[in-house]
């Protein structure tokens, strides 16, 4: 049993930095955590400087004294290894580790994450420290869980210095083994950008102009890696000297710099920073979305929200506080998507510093806040979800999410430079959101089979073996949904040939012919029909169909067996195919050749219901989440969220069903046909095993 399995029921609790108060203060914080129910905090993340006040000299006294203190108060500590702000005696010992940005411009000490990701100086005092700190806490009976670094990739994602050029050049040796593998890679012949040897490559530093593609989709990946390298290097050193203790880094949800798939191998628990914007009626959608990612990238184990802002931020243009009840919505929602905690930044609100208008669990106004009596509610209604801690859900369909395709369709010299990753997925995944329809994640090295139902919504860079796969799932009765501008290039970003989507030709039945981008401020029509009848129009369409619009993007595509769903009705495409689908095999294969932005749901709506896939619990009415969890004995909890500012009932049974009789672990009361839900309200519903099972 690992070190965190010892604090019982749902983790709850937030940064806390005693460093930044005298020590009276501290006594009273730990009387405040126990009225609030925290049984964990996050220590030590930025207390480098403390720790260790020079070269020479540690300071541990007290760090001693702060965890026997709450040890004392049965709270528990995921203690930082502070590396993520490398201190003044250090920086100006070895000036080297600040990062260089492109225009080799390098930045200064006085914020935080300032170094050089293959900086010597830097990795050898982080793991210095983390050894130092390892070796005297790792019996401490106060220590659950190790926190390494902070939101790694927050501010400096790469570095242009000497030292991460060698770095780089290392990374280049290792991946493709001769340079004239590279030069193959790279595609050097055009431009005349061959190399003879490892030694005259550089980073892609600001250049004349376009710098090659393939370059920079390496750099991409080595920024990546490097990062990593860090991670890695400390947490070998924890796994030495303090096994049995699990290890985390706080991920920051969908991060385009960092391929989270290659991290989280390295992650004994995936935790999350989360923020959403309260001033965004959308919000909620988007942390669905990052919730169901962190869920699936250990596999659909439990995960943990290691900071959110019990009201306020302190860095957007605006900074709107959470009104009452939404703080505590936004929690069960990561319960409900698979968290088995949730954490803040941070506990007490800092007098001083870029973050002192951040809110906190302890407000600057103390105990007679609005946001404490919010702390102190939130705690207790966790401590009543203790028994949900360990239950697991599983999405009704998958989502492929591929970071190297990512990092390669946001390059530049592409048809049109709206086709983005983000804005390609969000519109998706909103519209299952909607019609409540919970997903799980996949890595493009993923089997499939399982899942009735995948969705693709960009795989701008497809490899064969990727391809193969999904060709496969198809075959044996699957359905893909692919979305526009895929199957386009290899893993070296270049283009397949014979035709797009490359090695999703036959499974999906068409060709693309050319990429059309539709300017920016206008649309095209699309009408969807969805089904085949006798009759068409003049330009090809079926009569009554849904009229959709597309934005940014289409293409010119012909079909190589696919039927024809939805045709272009406007502009120079008028007549062709827009959304098609293919018989292949047993299964079907699904081709988007369109941005249909927020009018993509009713296309959605044929696969959904070719692969029979409804709501967890239909007839909810607009703006209520359901997800549902389920434990190693069968028990349901069944969360049900009103995101809306209006009050909701929401129907128990569906016609010729019995209700889904349970206890609402909220209030104890029991459950019947219908439940109200008020605006920004929330029930969790234990289900009798036995009823799950019918």
């Amino acid at each position: 049993m690992d070190r965190l399995t010892r604090v019982p029921g749902l983790l709850y609790g937030g940064d806390w930095n005693p460093e930044q108060w005298p020590e009276q203060v501290w006594a009273e914080d730990v009387k405040l955590m126990a009225e609030a129910g925290v049984n964990l905090v996050t220590v030590g993340v930025f207390s480098w400087a403390r720790l260790q006040p020079d070269a020479y000299s540690w300071d541990f006294g007290w760090l001693d004294r702060l965890l026997d203190l709450v040890h004392r108060h049965g709270v528990a500590v995921d203690l930082a290894t502070a590396t993520a702000s490398p201190p003044a005696w250090l920086v100006r010992a070895h000036p080297e580790l600040l990062p260089v940005t492109a225009d080799g411009i390098r930045l200064e000490f006085g914020s935080r994450q300032h170094y050089c990701p293959s900086s010597p100086a830097y990795r050898e005092a982080a793991v210095r420290l983390t050894r130092a700190l390892a070796e005297r806490y790792r019996h401490h009976p106060a220590l659950a869980l190790w926190h390494i670094h902070n939101e790694y990739g927050d501010h400096v994602q790469e570095c242009f210095c000497p030292a991460s050029a060698a770095d780089f050049r290392r990374w280049l040796r290792e991946r493709h083994g001769t340079v004239d593998e590279l030069n193959r890679s790279w595609g050097t012949a055009f431009w005349s950008q061959h190399y003879n040897s490892f030694e005259q490559i550089e980073p892609p530093r600001t250049a004349p102009g376009p710098v090659n593609p393939t370059q920079l989709l390496d750099w991409r990946r080595f920024c990546s890696d490097a990062l990593l390298a860090l991670h890695r290097a400390e947490k070998a050193v924890l796994d030495e000297v303090s096994p049995g203790v699990p290890v985390t880094t706080n991920f920051m949800s969908m991060l385009k710099a960092l391929d989270y798939w290659e991290w989280s191998r390295h992650e004994d628990l995936v935790s999350d920073d989360a923020y959403p914007d309260p001033a965004d009626p959308r919000a909620h959608v988007n942390a669905a979305m990052n919730y169901d990612l962190m869920r699936s990238l250990k596999g659909g184990r439990p995960w943990l929200l290691m900071e959110q802002a019990p009201s306020a931020v302190s860095w957007r243009p605006v900074n709107v506080p959470k009104p009452p009840d939404l703080h505590r919505l936004w929690s069960l929602q990561a319960l409900a998507r698979g968290a088995d905690g949730v954490l803040h930044f941070q506990w007490r609100a800092s007098v001083a510093g870029a973050e002192k208008f951040h809110s906190a669990m302890l407000p600057h106004r103390g105990t007679a806040a609005r946001g404490w009596r919010q702390t102190v509610r939130l705690g207790a209604e966790l401590r009543r979800l203790g028994e949900i801690a360990g239950s697991r859900l599983r999405g009704q369909a998958a989502v492929l999410l591929d970071w190297d395709s990512w990092w390669a369709l946001e390059l530049d010299d592409h048809p049109s430079g709206r086709m983005r990753w983000l804005d390609l997925l969000r519109p998706w995944y909103a519209a299952l959101h909607a019609r409540g329809i919970t997903v799980d994640f996949l890595p493009p090295s993923a089997e499939p089979d399982g899942y009735p139902l995948l969705f693709a919504p960009n795989l701008y860079l497809l490899d064969t073996a990727t391809a193969e796969r999904l060709t496969r799932y198809v075959r044996g009765g699957g359905r893909l949904v692919c979305g526009p501008f895929s199957g386009i290039a290899d893993r070296h970003d270049h283009i397949h040939p014979g035709g797009h989507p490359g090695p999703l030709r036959e499974p999906l039945g068409i060709v693309v012919d050319e990429h059309w981008p539709i300017p920016d401020g206008t649309t095209t029509a699309v009408r969807l029909d969805g089904t085949k009848t006798e009759s068409t129009e003049p330009d090809g369409t079926e009569p009554g169909g849904t009229e959709l619009r597309a934005e940014h993007w289409s293409e010119w595509i012909e079909t190589e067996g696919a039927e024809t769903l939805a045709r272009y009705t406007s502009g120079p495409l008028t007549g062709l195919p827009a959304v098609t689908r293919h018989r292949y095999g047993a299964g079907s294969a699904w081709y988007l050749s369109c941005h249909l932005g927020a009018d993509v749901g009713p296309v959605l709506d044929l696969p959904l219901a070719e692969a029979g896939l409804n709501a967890e619990l239909p007839g909810l009415p607009p703006g209520v989440e359901a997800t549902r969890r389920h434990a190693a004995d069968g028990t349901g909890y069944l969360f049900l969220l009103n995101h809306g500012p209006e009050e909701r009932q929401v129907p128990l049974r569906t016609p010729g069903t019995d209700p889904l009789t349970g206890t609402d672990l909220l209030t104890g009361t029991p459950t019947g046909d219908t439940l109200t839900l008020a605006p920004l309200g929330a029930a969790v519903i234990r289900l009798p095993a036995a009823q799950e099972r019918a």
